[in-house]
């Protein structure tokens, strides 16, 4: 049992928590999920470590520690092998009024330097409150590790009240992105529905959520091979 050689101190349980919650996906064969958990898990563990004075506890707990990341090392060869043939789907459910799902959360572990292009089709980027969730999502690119020069913007044109409140906002930001070295290509289109955004690497399709509780929705992160252009 994950717990068996673990004490009865918060750290230990925390620990005991996430590895159980790992092996539970694991089995499952909820590998990037699984992975996540033998992460955290690992690091909590690696700090009872630290606080462990008995010799035969800290040499069971090496060993312990050892298995699972034996077995986080396999799930990450395995998601490689995954990504690399262009299979890798990743689905995150988020229930009614969730929160703790802002847009770092959701895609940080994507935007590696090899992220030089971003695509994003919404067709609801007029109002006050979704230019700034755009805002907010260029700000993440701009703060990140990825080295995006460019962001594609497709999204439906507002006929109506909000024209120029959604013309004079867009051209603000691309402004501000050009000042950071970053170019914004705006297209308008009637046709488009869904919310899809595609990295140089990855396609995660999203639904409008941030920090504030969220409308239920299902997140799901393909990889491909080759990214289309807009």
């Amino acid at each position: 049992m994950a717990g068996s050689l673990l004490g009865q101190d918060s750290g230990s349980t925390a620990a005991v928590t996430v590895i159980k919650r790992a092996l539970e996906l694991e089995s499952e064969s909820r590998y990037p999920q699984a992975l996540v958990c033998y992460q955290e898990g690992i690091d909590l563990l690696l700090q009872v470590l630290k606080g462990t004075k008995d010799v035969t506890r800290k040499s069971n707990l090496r060993k312990r520690i050892s298995d699972y990341m034996d077995r986080a090392e396999n799930i990450k060869k395995y998601l490689d092998q995954e990504k690399e043939a262009g299979k890798y789907h990743k689905q995150i459910k988020i229930e009614e009024n969730a929160t703790g799902f802002s847009y770092e959360s959701l895609f940080q572990e994507y935007l590696n330097e090899t992220v030089t292009e971003v695509w994003i089709e919404d067709p609801y980027i007029r109002h006050t409150h979704q230019l700034y969730n755009f805002l907010r999502f260029c700000e993440m690119l701009v703060k990140g590790q990825c080295k995006v020069k460019t962001i594609h913007l497709l999204t439906s044109l507002d006929e109506g009240s909000g024209k120029e409140q959604q013309s004079s906002g867009l051209e603000e930001i691309r402004e501000s992105l050009r000042n950071h070295g970053v170019q914004l290509e705006l297209e308008y289109s009637s046709l488009i529905h869904d919310r899809e955004i595609r990295l140089s690497r990855f396609s995660l399709g999203y639904c409008d959520f941030d920090l504030r509780p969220c409308h239920e929705t299902t997140v799901d992160i393909f990889h491909n091979k080759h990214t289309k252009k807009i």
